[in-house]
């Protein structure tokens, strides 16, 4: 693979930053070049890890040299910091969630429609291994008529694990909007836009405690909903349960099942890339069905309970960076992003107000990934027509 890679900027240095720079650093079709954050001693720790220059914002934004900037600051910054890095000409990729609003996601999307720059967003796991292999699966009518399924996405919150989490409890955080976006992702990348939702929620805690780095032992007040059990509707008529919480400790569930009139899939979990997928055809045994041709699938990383997973988060990146060198569509895209948002806002509103919701948005499936070794497989895509 021959190409003159993209030169990318980071802003913001916390957790997942690594996730990124690490990915970069294994790119042919991106490189990082620069990174920023609000702490500056944070820019440049990670500035000297990985090989690059730390700046303030305003220069990163000036650099003529960077094409994609991606937005990894907490979720109620990612509005105003998309919107400066729109406007100094750069194309932007953002963490999830897109926005803590629909409304700040859309004027984003507006922004860069009128400037004539892309959007990408995370999550990107649905172009693993595993989950297009459910897509392709699914297309090639291995289960007939799609009619329903169940998703669930539960754990015991993110204070058991992470540092410093407060924000996820905070105006912007919550299960649906940080976790959430998963599940609904993939479903979409599978079944199409969704049309209407309903839903219901709970807070059975209104304080929780850190549990872990240099500020284990504080108290988090707690200002979201914390479960969701919700219905997703979608335009082509399926329904599925949506199960998003911080109050589990361990369930039994598989991450997705989707039914069909001919069988069912078993999807793997959609926070990874790969991961076994089953398929039942009528009444039958549940037998592998992973496509192993399929790239980003292979574990590559152990977990803290000593599970090895397949995490190859900028995917998405790569994927957006190939699609502005030919100018086709990207995967994990804008339009996406903004209706997984507006399914996301959707749930919340369904549960607080005790109603459907009825979409406003739509978008179309990303196209599949196709088979081969890896990122070369964006960078090979033909232009589009």
């Amino acid at each position: 693979m021959t190409v003159n890679p993209i030169k990318l900027g980071i802003v913001g240095c916390g957790v997942i930053s690594d996730a990124y720079l690490k990915g970069a650093a294994r790119s042919e079709i991106v490189k990082a070049v620069a990174v920023s954050d609000m702490l500056p001693e944070a820019a440049r720790a990670k500035a000297q890890e990985y090989g690059v220059r730390a700046e303030t914002l305003a220069d990163l934004l000036a650099d003529d040299e960077i094409s994609i900037v991606i937005n990894l600051t907490v979720p109620a910054a990612h509005a105003e910091v998309n919107a400066a890095i729109l406007a100094a000409g750069k194309h932007v990729y953002t963490e999830k969630p897109f926005a803590v609003t629909y409304a700040e996601a859309k004027a984003t999307m507006d922004q860069a429609d009128a400037a004539g720059l892309r959007v990408g967003c995370a999550p990107d796991t649905f172009l693993g291994a595993g989950h297009q292999s459910v897509r392709r699966l699914i297309d090639a009518g291995r289960i007939g008529t799609v009619t329903g399924g169940a998703a669930t996405f539960a754990t015991a919150g993110a204070e058991v694990w992470h540092p410093n989490p407060f924000f996820f409890y905070q105006r912007g955080g919550g299960p649906v909007l940080d976790i959430g976006c998963y599940p609904i992702t993939q479903l979409v990348n599978c079944l199409g836009p969704v049309a209407s939702v309903v839903a219901q929620a709970s807070r059975p805690r209104a304080v929780r405690t850190v549990g872990s780095g240099p500020r284990a032992g504080e108290d988090i007040a707690v200002e979201v909903f914390t479960t969701y059990n919700g219905v997703l509707v979608f335009e082509s008529g399926a329904n599925v349960a949506l199960t998003a919480s911080w109050d589990v400790w361990k369930h039994g569930r598989p991450p997705i099942e989707i039914y069909g009139t001919e069988g069912t899939i078993q999807n793997p979990d959609p926070n990874f890339f790969g991961g076994p997928v089953a398929l039942s055809q009528r009444d039958g045994a549940f037998a592998d069905a992973l496509m192993a041709e399929l790239p980003f699938g292979a574990p590559n990383r152990p977990l803290r309970d000593g599970r090895q997973v397949a995490d190859y988060r900028m995917v998405g990146v790569f994927d957006m960076a190939a699609a502005i060198a030919t100018g086709r569509p990207h995967r994990a895209s804008g339009a996406l992003a903004l209706h997984v948002m507006e399914v996301m806002e959707s749930l919340e509103r369904a549960a607080a107000e005790g109603r459907r919701i009825d979409l406003a948005t739509r978008c179309e499936r990303p196209a599949p990934v196709p088979f081969g070794p890896g990122e070369s497989v964006f960078a090979e895509e033909p232009a589009a027509a």
